[in-house]
């Protein structure tokens, strides 16, 4: 008899330790709409059996966490550009991650010297061409090239996307020379800086321009039908070039994710950060949302791969941040946008 009570309190025990394993969770507030990466938070819980609830937040993600305090239940903030990663330390509503996995994974370049953020998939600025256009290569400093008067279409200048590069071109060259750099493509624009970067396939399909300054992720979502078949037209349009600064490489920017400072879930927060940087869910990065894996040794999706060997500019992201503001005011200065 006393064998089986133990027995029997054996399996209550093991039963109820499975019951709260089943039970773990983690939060996730999230600037990126959740339908581009519910695929990967599927794939955790169907692998280790832990829920991820998603909180939606378009503006606002740093001010919503400070607002909540202690009892914020959010457990990892992810968001699109590293500047915004950055604003997040500044903030105070991060906390260090300690794990070799990540470190291992993620290139120096692509996060936070602090282990405070981690890129999680990247995207190059290229420039889009018209198709029958004879051109195989160009510099960001060869966007400049009064050749180019009236043929180039880019959105505002100040744009997260235009601003990080701005603030590249500063790490490389410095405020005059950005300056002088900012005046020339401004005289080469063929309509006023605006729209997407997909509207720049867009007009070089219907004439108004012959490049475009735009990210590479736009090439997929436009090719493989999934913006419409009016999209598909403006990707079969276009052929792509990946610039690079003169002596660097091509300028990227990230999607990526901290840790919340008082993530309640913080086993389970780094678990889920070490898992989007596993082979399957660096494939399915590459594969759901055409961005370029940050882990070594995984393909990019054939569309992005066919766009040729991508040499990162290896000016650190958090060099680049810094020069943020000096590239608005810049832009402003030059009237870039007017």
């Amino acid at each position: 008899m006393i064998r089986n009570t133990l027995l029997g309190t054996a399996a209550l025990v093991a039963a109820l330790a499975a019951s709260a394993a089943s039970a773990a969770e983690v939060n996730v507030y999230t600037t990126r709409e959740p339908g581009l990466i519910q695929p990967l938070l599927d794939s955790f819980t169907a692998k280790t059996g832990t829920k991820v609830n998603t909180v939606f937040l378009k503006d606002g993600l740093a001010e919503r966490v400070a607002s909540e305090g202690t009892s914020s239940p959010a457990d990892i903030l992810m968001t699109v550009d590293a500047g915004n990663l950055v604003d997040l330390v500044e903030k105070g509503v991060t906390q260090p991650i300690e794990s070799t996995v990540l470190v291992e994974a993620v290139p120096a370049q692509l996060r936070d010297p602090g282990n405070q953020w981690f890129g999680l998939s990247y995207r190059a600025r290229v420039v889009y061409a018209a198709k029958d256009l004879d051109i195989s290569e160009i510099t960001y400093e060869g966007l400049a090239d009064p050749k180019w008067k009236g043929k180039i279409c880019i959105r505002s200048g100040q744009h997260p996307y235009n601003t990080a590069l701005f603030a590249a071109y500063l790490a490389h060259h410095g405020a005059a020379d950005t300056e002088k750099w900012l005046t020339g493509l401004k005289d080469n624009l063929a309509r006023k800086a605006g729209g997407g970067d997909r509207d720049g396939a867009r007009d070089i399909m219907g004439g108004i321009c012959d490049l475009a300054v735009a990210n590479s992720y736009y090439v997929g979502l436009m090719r493989s039908g999934k913006g419409g078949e009016d999209q598909v037209k403006w990707g079969e349009a276009i052929k792509v070039v990946l610039p690079t600064f003169e002596g660097g490489g091509t300028q990227v920017n990230i999607s990526g994710a901290a840790l919340a400072k008082n993530a309640p879930n913080k086993a389970e927060a780094v678990q889920l950060l070490e898992y989007l940087v596993s082979d399957d869910a660096q494939k399915i990065y590459a594969e759901a949302n055409y961005e370029y894996p940050v882990k070594a040794g995984i393909a990019a999706d054939p569309l992005i791969a066919s766009l040729g060997t991508l040499k990162i500019d290896d000016k650190p992201l958090t060099e680049i941040i810094e020069n943020r503001k000096q590239a608005s005011e810049l832009a402003e200065k030059v009237g870039f946008d007017n």
